[in-house]
């Protein structure tokens, strides 16, 4: 008989790349994954592990093997679901991974409904890139993952994860309730328009010609004007910039940060413009102008787990936790 265990670990080698990486996430020494797959390969009676170079490459008897390991480790839990299910009350630990605006809008929300209804249920919730949390769930680091998904963008698929919608999140040009942002757009239109006066008090007001440039020309009105965007490499980075190509021009973007209270603090500084999602304001006035993006672009939340697992009564409560609180994060009033 085949230890689980060991074979677990050779289903993490063919997803995680290398020993040292295995190691990491189960909490083991590399020594000790080492040790345990050469007994697996004892067990199974034929070699497992080839070297290449500093690395271990997986012969095509293991891929096979990986195969029969992955159905196993499924069935098992699909039996610890079952086993959950038969009980009276929601317990144990869910382990949740969300991503920053869910985070602030959707979480405290739904945590709050969780320890009402089932207190005995412990949550765990740790803020991930969906890119890095979808890998982390089907991996088992996690039990579920609240994602989200851009307009013209894709994911990696994992076939072993589901996919259940929780929100269709509207996307909107942030822009600065500020005088210097007025003054900017009113330069536009009268390029010999005098620059502010030295000493001059910056309050926060209406910005009503930068609103009439946006709403006359789109997007392209705020193409002279610094941007603030997220990381390279992010689904959020690509629509911004590609939409910004769409309208006509390559953003000035000076500053660069995942953190969306950032960007918020930035554009309502009038230090930028940017692109801002619904649900970071969680269901609060915004503090910033919101003006509508062509095609009114949305993005897609929801989240993912382990199809084993999704029958797991602290997998469906959650959920349902979840799907309850983004149904009540209101919209904003974009006219703010």
């Amino acid at each position: 008989m085949l230890d689980v265990r060991r074979l677990r670990l050779l289903v993490e080698l063919s997803r995680r790349g290398t020993l040292a990486a295995v190691a990491e996430a189960l909490a083991y020494s590399p020594s000790s994954v080492s040790q345990q797959l050469s007994q697996l390969e004892k067990e199974v009676g034929v070699p497992l592990l080839v070297q290449v170079g500093r690395r271990v490459q997986l012969t095509p008897q293991a891929e096979l093997l990986v195969g029969h390991a992955q159905a196993v480790l499924e069935r098992l839990e699909e039996a610890e679901a079952d086993v959950a299910r038969s009980l009276t009350t929601v317990s144990g630990t869910v382990r949740i991974a969300v991503f920053q605006s869910a985070a602030h809008a959707v979480v405290p929300q739904a945590l709050t409904l969780l320890a009402a209804e089932h207190p005995d249920l412990r949550v765990e919730i740790t803020e991930r890139e969906p890119e890095l949390a979808l890998f982390d769930v089907a991996a088992r680091d996690f039990d579920l993952v609240v994602a989200e998904q851009y307009p013209g963008t894709t994911r990696p698929l994992h076939p072993e994860l589901d996919r259940v919608p929780l929100a269709r999140d509207a996307i909107r040009l942030a822009l600065p309730p500020h005088p210097s942002a007025r003054h900017r757009a009113a330069r536009r239109v009268d390029p010999a328009a005098a620059p502010l006066a030295a000493g001059t008090v910056l309050r926060p007001s209406p910005a009503p010609e930068l609103l009439r440039l946006v709403s006359d020309d789109g997007l392209a009105a705020a193409s002279d004007m610094p941007w603030v965007m997220e990381p390279h490499g992010t689904a959020a980075r690509r629509f911004a910039e590609q939409l910004c190509r769409e309208a006509g021009f390559e953003p000035d973007v000076r500053f660069e940060t995942a953190d969306l209270m950032a960007h918020i603090r930035l554009v309502r500084s009038g230090n930028a413009v940017g692109l801002l999602p619904d649900l970071v304001w969680a269901g609060e006035p915004p503090s910033v102008h919101l003006a509508p993006l062509p095609g009114d672009p949305e993005r897609e939340v929801f989240s993912s787990t382990r199809r084993a697992s999704a029958r797991r009564p602290a997998v469906v409560a959650a959920r349902d936790a979840l799907a309850r609180a983004a149904a009540r994060s209101d919209r904003p009033d974009a006219g703010a």
